[in-house]
């Protein structure tokens, strides 16, 4: 029977409608019917979305476990998600279903499996032996809270402690309760009349298995007989418990209570503590209790073979400490070591060579969870440095304010990054490896570079090495350093438009060939950066002033803006940038109190001399300047054309181009002015125009953030209105109109500016909010052989086409439906001398202008917030339109490279992700796959190349998804593994004197203490066995297909296998019990062969 395909019905039948649909725009004669002309060859078998990795800290972690013998960390959070960690680039992510937070994780020791606990009194078992784990059982609680799990090492029974004080058992192979139950009433003493509070602590003796000891919130302490079922001794003391920690041989015992102390006890002398120490508390001299301190939230007690126990612990400062940060205490020997955190410690584990806890442990390292960094300490170096960490836990350094994402750029950018990122370094670290070092890499074939730049609230930038599902950083630049830093709060500028974080970054644009970076911040600021191996130090940071503002007549119809500063270069001289003053001594500048601002920018740029390491170095810094007292409007859009030497960007009052070759302004102009078909401009400086009363439009938010997010809403709705709803008043005047319509998109392309063109020469397209796509001609008039003797004209050609929406991307197709990226020139280290620079330019020619004749041999694809349309160059006439959304709107849309062809990608705010192939705009895919609830997603979504995307799924982490079947198909040999087989030690030496005098370990069939046989069943109404589901929550995107079939189905075949073996006992218990009774029957027929029957 032949296979009924779904997916190609849909393909004909969306390209029949797209093209009945374009039918009226292609009904002029003489325009060729372009699905003639392009063959397509993407269709929706090239596409699958699922997610492939998370990257990060995890976001609000709330506990956390490590496996001595494999070597993986655990870390779980208050939203149910558990992150793992082994060596540098093996991590994973999984969720629990309920979201509720992991209370406590537990490692089944070598075994590959993970037990959580969970606040809705869940508890649930993780398989690890696989790539992406999966929950084999759960048990839900119905009657008690759960508050404290313990599993001992090479034990299936799991001791859990509950709010009223009980303990129940738990086999986790098969998930069910025992009968055998510890009721608080019974291990506290009759004569007490209280209840003992909820069980915070539960351990077996290290020697001995058969002894349980239990500490309870308000203060008791009982060591329990298992077999006995009664309590051997019972330890009392007047302040709430917090932990306990055994000495390992099991005679000793200590408790960190709520008022700072320590208590050391005897097991056999439980009528007081053998030690009370408070290690932070003022010691009196009239010998009294010294004075309670904070709570100590947890200790660990570790002994050593050669030297001096450790202890570690958590808490337990002096209240006089306040506003000092949260601190962890090494107590070695004689000596006390307070070692502070840069967050609250959520929770800490010392690592020791050994899993047995009847063993010397040799504590060698110390992992610290606070709430926002992972830390490991080296016990084994003097003055206990940190590791440093592998991982990429730094991407909330400051918060992430923009991100893009670049994959498959050119090979030689991630070295060239790495090479200057290195001696970025901090020194001081341990020498020693990383200890969290278990799991195996993927064996991905998927090998092309991946570079992923993030933008920060602090100005900072930080550029990522993203390949293979990896996440390192390679290099960090600083860009507030170009600007002087107020000292202190008085200092603050007035100038300054946003409240906080004055230099976050708003938006950023990166050439990776020519390796320019722009970026653009909240205060209305442009920088200019090249990248160079060689440190150079900066006399004078050059700086360029511009004055961007829309003018407004009394009438409907705007009058053109855009001025340009009196102090600017004129165009008498056009290549003096303004180095004769310095840049904060602004002659034109008017910041009195009297008077309005004018020409004032929101920052300073610095006056000193500047040293700029190997790396990103800056060439010029463009700043937007007040405006008869009104504060410039943010930057919208950014563009560079690194051929040209050329940066544009745009706000709500207009564009400017600048020539940071030159270090001239070009281009000054009014948003309204792009409307209308012009000669080529000749920009004259204008007088400031008469002040008026500032709007409300502006942007004055509070924080850098905010200001970040202003670009991800839709340009066209009110600032004030959080929903995703869009309401236009029909009454709207044109003068709001304008007001309100901003710069949101530009491209720099080789194309026919004019219908009448035949040859394609530089331009610029530009996006507006209002849906607008105007071209603006470059007209190149070279001055000689050296670039710096260039100059340019402009001629704003009009309107293009009209969209729904405000404009997100533009691109450039040709004939054969292949991108044209923008023009640019090769990189060379701009410190380098003159005859290297040459040979560069040389051995790598810039992108050659294209030569292009006939009709419409190019395709301009642009794509708003509502649809996307297709126009024919150089006719201008649309061939194809889509109507992407009706009831919401598009956050993100780029053009991207997919099987070796392109498409376009997009983002919903109603959380869909779509696919449209291009010329002929046919819908490839639509997944519902993320609803919009944090405006940071809307942010920092971005698609690249080869199927890849990513977004900030919380402050601290990156989520990477796939679209690509391909990548679908082949997550599985990419993700790391977690599982390693690794023989687990060897029990320590009983030695001889130990064996035989019997002072060893004893150990405890628990089989027949807490089976079925013996302690009987539990009750069904106090918890509900869950079978689990088998596959992950991150799979659900790709249930469907092959990636979802092979997980069920390793799951399947790993339950099976357990099955075939449990099987293969039985058979083989059955055969010799077969054979036993045969030889049984063969003796009794010899022995009574020959006998008769009375003999018998």
């Amino acid at each position: 029977m032949k296979k009924f395909n779904i997916r190609k019905v849909l393909d004909g039948l969306t390209a029949a409608s797209s093209s009945s649909s374009s039918s009226s725009a292609t009904a002029q004669p003489g325009t060729p019917r372009e699905n003639d002309v392009v063959q397509e060859t993407l269709q929706s078998e090239h596409f699958q979305l699922c997610k492939t990795v998370r990257h990060g800290f995890p976001y609000q972690p709330s506990s956390m476990a490590f496996d001595p013998v494999q070597k993986i960390l655990a870390v779980g959070t208050q939203t149910g998600a558990l992150r793992l960690f082994g060596r540098a680039g093996v991590e994973c992510y999984c969720q629990h279903e309920s979201g509720a937070a992991v209370i406590q994780l537990q490692f089944l020791i070598n075994e590959g499996a993970l037990v959580s606990a969970l606040a809705d009194d869940s508890i649930h078992l993780w398989n690890l032996r696989q790539k992406i784990p999966a929950i084999l059982h759960s048990l839900k609680f119905s009657r008690e809270r759960i508050t404290y799990c313990h599993l001992p090492f090479q034990s299936k029974w799991l001791y859990i402690g509950s709010e009223r004080g009980n303990i129940h058992i738990v086999n986790v192979e098969s998930f069910t309760l025992s009968g055998y139950v510890i009721m608080w009433n019974k291990a506290i003493e009759l004569s007490t009349k209280t209840h003992p509070g909820p069980v915070v602590h539960i351990s077996d003796n290290p020697m001995d298995e058969g002894k349980l000891l239990i500490g309870f919130e308000c203060g008791v302490v009982v060591l329990w007989d298992l077999k006995s079922k009664k309590a051997d001794y019972r330890y009392n003391y007047d302040e709430a418990i917090h932990s306990v920690a055994w000495h390992h041989e099991g005679k000793q015992f200590v408790c960190s209570h709520s008022d700072g102390s320590l208590t050391t006890w005897n097991i056999r002398a439980p009528a007081k503590p053998a030690q009370i120490i408070t290690p932070h508390g003022k010691q009196p001299k009239d010998g009294k209790k010294p004075e309670p301190c904070k709570p100590i939230l947890k200790v660990e007690y570790k002994t050593t073979r050669a030297g001096d126990p450790f202890m570690v612990l958590s808490g337990g400062l002096s209240y006089d400490t306040v506003g000092r940060r949260a601190c962890l205490t090494v107590m070695h020997g004689k000596s006390t070591t307070v070692l502070e955190m840069d967050y609250p410690i959520v929770d800490f584990l010392t690592l020791c060579e050994t899993p047995y806890p009847n063993d010397f442990q040799e504590p060698y390292a110390v992992v610290v969870l606070l709430e926002k960094d992972l830390v490991v300490i080296d016990l084994g170096q003097i003055g206990y440095p940190i590791f440093e960490s592998p991982y990429p836990l730094s991407i909330h350094e400051s918060p992430v304010t923009c991100c893009e994402y670049f994959a498959d750029c050119p090979s030689e950018l991630i070295p060239a990054l790495y090479s200057v990122g290195s001696r970025q370094k901090r020194q001081g670290y341990s020498k020693k490896e990383w200890p969290i070092s278990g799991g195996n890499w993927g064996q991905g074939t998927q090998t092309y570079p991946e570079i992923i730049i993030t933008g920060h609230a602090d100005g900072s930038i930080k550029f990522w090495d993203a390949s293979a599902l990896m996440l390192q950083v390679l290099y960090k630049l600083k860009t507030a350093k170009v600007f002087e830093r107020a000292r202190g709060k008085e200092e603050k500028p007035s100038t300054d438009i946003v409240d906080e974080d004055p230099f976050a970054i708003q938006t950023l644009f990166w050439c990776p060939e020519s390796r320019m970076l722009c970026v653009a911040g909240v205060s209305a600021h442009v920088i200019i950066y090249r990248f160079s191996k060689q440190e150079v130090t900066t006399e004078v940071v050059q700086l360029l002033e511009v004055r961007l503002q829309c003018e407004f007549s009394e009438v409907d119809s705007p009058d053109p803006g855009g001025e340009q500063t009196p102090t600017l270069p004129t165009p008498a001289a056009p290549s003096s940038p303004q180095e004769a003053e310095p840049p904060n001594q602004l002659t034109a500048g008017v910041n009195s109190s009297e008077g309005a601002r004018d020409n004032i920018p929101c920052l300073q740029v610095r006056s000193s001399p500047l040293k700029q390491s190997p790396g990103y170095q800056v060439e010029l810094v463009v700043q937007l300047v007040w405006v008869s007292g009104e504060p410039p409007q943010q930057i919208t859009s950014l563009a560079v054309n690194s051929s040209l030497g050329l940066v544009v960007f745009g706000n709500s009052n207009g564009l400017a181009v600048v020539d940071y070759v030159q270090k001239t302004l070009l281009l000054n102009l009014g948003t309204s002015e792009l409307y209308s078909p012009s000669d080529p401009c000749q920009r004259q400086p204008r007088s400031p125009r008469k002040p008026r009363q500032p709007s409300g439009g502006f942007c004055d938010s509070n924080d850098g953030s905010n200001n970040s997010e202003d670009r991800c809403k839709s340009p066209t709705s009110d600032g004030k209105d959080n929903a995703f709803t869009r309401s236009r008043s029909s009454s709207v005047t044109s003068i709001d109109r304008e007001s309100r319509e901003a710069i949101s998109s530009f491209y720099f392309c080789e194309s026919f500016p004019r219908k009448s063109d035949s040859l394609a020469s530089p331009c610029l397209l530009v996006g507006t909010t209002q849906g607008s796509v105007m071209m603006v001609a470059l007209g190149l008039q070279p001055g000689g052989d050296q670039k710096p003797q260039q100059t340019l004209s402009f001629a704003s050609c009009g309107t293009l086409v009209q969209l729904k929406g405000g404009i997100l991307t533009m691109a450039l197709l040709d004939a054969a439906g292949t991108l044209l990226p923008p023009s640019c020139e090769a990189w060379y280290d701009p410190n380098a001398s003159d005859e290297e620079k040459e040979k560069v330019r040389r051995r790598r020619p810039a992108t050659p202008p294209s030569s292009q004749e006939g009709q419409d041999s190019q395709f301009a694809v642009l794509c708003s917030e509502k649809q996307a349309k297709v126009v024919a160059m150089t006719s201008q006439t649309i061939i194809y339109k889509h109507n992407i959304t009706e009831t919401s709107f598009v956050l993100r849309a780029d053009v991207v490279q997919m099987a070796g062809t392109y498409c376009i990608a997009c983002f919903c705010a109603n959380g869909h992700i779509m696919s449209l192939s291009l010329p002929s705009l046919r819908p490839l895919l639509d997944i519902n796959y993320l609803p919009l609830t944090d405006m940071r997603i809307a942010r920092t979504f971005c698609f690249s190349n080869l199927g890849q995307a990513l977004y900030l799924t919380s402050p601290t982490e990156i989520q990477r998804i796939t679209y690509s079947q391909e990548t679908c198909d082949n997550l599985q040999e990419m993700l790391s593994e977690l599982f390693t087989p690794v023989e687990t030690p060897e029990a320590p030496n009983r030695g001889f004197f130990k064996g035989l005098f019997g002072g060893g370990a004893q150990s405890l069939d628990r089989e027949d203490l807490f089976g079925e046989t013996t302690a009987g069943k539990a009750s069904r109404s106090l918890a509900q066995h869950i079978p689990g589901p088998g596959s992950m929550e991150g799979m659900k995107g790709a249930a469907s297909g092959v990636v979802g079939d092979l997980a069920r189905a390793r799951v399947a075949l790993d339950e099976r296998g357990q099955k075939l073996g449990e099987l293969e006992e039985r058979t083989a218990a059955m055969m010799a019990s077969a054979e036993s009774f045969s030889k049984h029957a063969h003796n009794m027929m010899v022995k009574y062969k020959d006998k008769k029957w009375y003999q018998l």
